[in-house]
């Protein structure tokens, strides 16, 4: 789910190639660039350990680690924690590095770091990202310890993050360390990191924002955190200026695609040349003229797997290759970063690129019950309408839409395909206030229609509390019992069933798991399938080929609701048709001298009998997109075939097929 895989796929032409990051004058004014100096200034000698290595805890838990690491190296422990929890609510997803290459629960950021692939997607290259300074290598440097040690124990991170907020405070005060929990702010702001005065001090303000407000919570762990509030605190964000910082991007009175009543601003995506006079080599989006060359017809949710600051760091790096639309904060801040009529760099296939827009909302998908908050529901929704009403797209879970709904143009690329927001977004007031009203009603338990019609999944909410697990970290953990967005789909109606199996993420043929990233066994909120049969308490649905059955009892714990819609099944004389990821036009329609885009067949089929929920027709077409400057031929130029395709939801995720392999009805 992290971005390595979210820039371009197949047909997008683009090359990557890792850069090294320059000096900065931040850097230089505080002398961190070589850690000796920055370990002398701090005036600490060789670190202790604190707590066990292996589990970063100790007797007197993970708010004992925090207290101990403030008392160590002289910081507020409140503003500690509101460190941590500014950064990962106090529990990081994994142990794999965030969007900014930050470990740990104080986010300690590499250098150049490998994002880890997604599932079946193979190694990912190394990244560096552009930064003032990077917090990992400082940390282990100040305490004599591995950086893997800092990466794996909680204990470590806490206190590498201590030792480098004191190292930092230091030197913006003369060797001293602040009097105040205010005087602190510059040093909150050096520690982000960022290269931009407006990111750095985004970072700081939520920081202090947490310790005005204070924050509780039980992580997944089983540790209560409690960050008593503060309210009268005042920053002094006078010494930011001695950061060195680059000025902000957001100049006042610049225009933002947002409803007047949301707090947007405007900070753009980096739009340059990575290596000169090298068709591919540029970032992070492309230019166009969307809705006239390209129509828009989806809105994408995504989370960043990481901060609304670091999220927006990332884009503004031209090294990054990736992008989005907009960015949105756990409290409803807004950045867009890439106009609506241009395409952003930001679903891993390109097809959907070019006809979508991205949101991204900050947090962690495999723990986003804590970063989802209401604030942000309703901020997006508001969003989205906006949106919708300006593009013509239809507010309806077919068209609004989340990463872990987007196809891949290949196999290999299905396989690796995001899954944010995850399990435990809640589609279901998300698209209440999507659609400005109340939510659809429940079931009501009447009985099932008859013939084949049109399955809504729709657990409820409060209720909904499926076994998720998660393995990102290298060893499967159960997450906390919490509300979940999806029901599991079984081969056969009964629990003891095996869970279906995708052929992408399971090419050998084992079963579906409880894996939170393990999306072809979970029918999401809100998708609609194809009735396939009824047994008893159990639904079955046609999907990806299948049958798959889910609980589904008559009353107030319905999982499922009926509606009509348009499906697609093989035409007479066909024993199955094939499923595409994209919607590529035919060879002939490429002018010469531009590459045919590959548009295979996927492993997927639709066997004769099977229906499924289609979208309508979509365009045949193929934004050529190569060059920085379009200096080359038919270069940012749309190319338009004959082929007709529709649009269907096959499983968890919406592929393509001809016209002229199906037949259309409508479902009662």
């Amino acid at each position: 789910m992290k971005w390595a895989v979210r820039a371009s796929g197949p047909g997008r032409g683009r090359r990557r190639r890792a850069r090294t990051a320059t000096g900065s004058v931040m850097a230089c004014l505080l002398g961190i660039g070589a850690l000796g100096g920055l370990g002398a200034l701090s005036g600490m000698g060789p670190a202790r350990a604190v707590g066990d290595h292996s589990s970063g805890g100790t007797k007197a838990g993970l708010m004992g680690v925090f207290r101990a690491a403030a008392r160590q190296f002289g910081v507020p422990e409140n503003l500690l924690l509101a460190v941590g929890y500014a950064e990962t609510r106090w529990e990081p997803a994994t142990r794999s590095p965030s969007v900014d290459g930050g470990y740990g629960i104080m986010d300690l950021t590499a250098r150049t770091f490998t994002p880890p692939s997604a599932r079946g997607s193979g190694p990912s290259r190394p990244v560096t990202l552009t930064k003032t300074h990077y917090t990992l290598p400082e940390a282990a440097r100040l305490l004599h310890l591995s950086t893997a040690a800092l990466e794996s124990s909680p204990a470590e991170n806490v206190r590498g993050a201590a030792a480098v907020l004191a190292a930092l405070a230091r030197q913006l005060n003369r060797g001293h360390l602040p009097t105040s929990l205010g005087g602190w702010y510059g040093a909150v702001a050096a520690y982000s990191g960022d290269t931009q005065q407006q990111l750095a001090e985004l970072f700081a303000n939520s920081v202090y924002a947490a310790i005005r407000s204070g924050a509780s919570l039980t992580t997944a762990g089983g540790q209560h955190m409690e960050l008593p509030a503060s309210p009268g605190v005042q920053p002094d964000t006078s010494a930011v200026a001695k950061l060195g910082l680059r000025a902000q991007a957001q100049q006042p009175g610049v225009p933002v695609d947002c409803p007047a009543n949301l707090h947007c601003s405007f900070v753009p995506a980096a739009y340059a040349e990575d290596a000169p006079n090298q068709p591919g080599n540029y970032g992070n989006y492309d230019i166009a003229s969307r809705p006239q060359d390209l129509r828009i017809d989806s809105i994408v949710i995504h989370d960043t797997e990481g901060s609304y600051s670091d999220a927006i760091a990332t884009f503004e790096d031209p090294h990054s290759y990736v992008s989005a639309n907009y960015v949105i904060s756990t409290t409803g801040q807004v950045t867009e970063m890439v106009r609506p009529q241009n395409v952003a760099w930001a679903v891993g296939d390109w097809y959907y690129n070019t006809h979508s827009i991205s949101i991204e909302h900050e947090g962690f998908a495999a723990d986003g019950s804590r970063w989802y908050t209401p604030k942000m529901y309703q901020v997006s929704a508001e969003l989205v309408r906006y949106l919708a009403a300006r593009f013509g797209v239809p507010l309806d879970r077919l068209h609004i839409l989340g990463h872990d709904n987007v196809p891949g143009p290949t196999n290999a690329y299905t396989a690796a395909q995001h899954w944010d927001p995850g399990p435990f977004w809640n589609w279901n007031y998300y698209m209440s206030l999507v659609q400005g009203g109340a939510a659809q009603p429940r079931p009501s338990g009447t009985g099932v229609p008859h013939g084949h019609p049109v399955v809504v999944i729709d657990p409820n909410w409060s209720t909904n509390e499926p076994p998720v697990t998660d393995c990102s970290s290298g060893t499967c953990k159960p997450l906390p019992k919490q509300p979940a967005n999806f029901v599991y789909l079984h081969t056969t109606p009964s629990a003891k069933a095996p869970l279906l199996s995708d052929p992408t993420l399971h090419p050998n043929g084992g079963p579906g798991t409880l894996e939170d990233s393990d999306w072809g066994d979970k029918a999401p909120a809100g998708e609609e399938y194809v009735l396939a049969a009824h047994r008893g308490d159990w639904t079955g649905i046609w999907y990806a080929g299948q049958v798959g059955w889910f609980y589904d009892p008559p009353g107030p714990h319905a999982t499922a609701r009926y509606t009509s819609g348009e499906v697609v099944a093989p035409r007479p004389g066909l024993r199955w048709v094939p499923v595409y990821g994209s919607a590529f036009p035919e060879a002939s329609a490429y002018p010469p001298g531009v590459p045919v885009q590959p548009n295979s067949p996927l492993v997927y089929k639709i066997p004769a009998g099977q229906e499924y929920v289609t979208t309508g027709t979509v365009p045949d077409d193929y934004y050529n997109a190569v060059t920085f400057d379009s200096s080359m031929p038919y270069d940012h130029t749309v190319i338009r075939g004959r082929t007709v395709y529709y649009q269907i939801v096959l499983n968890h995720r919406l592929f393509y097929v001809k016209a002229d392999d199906v037949l259309v009805r409508r479902a009662p």
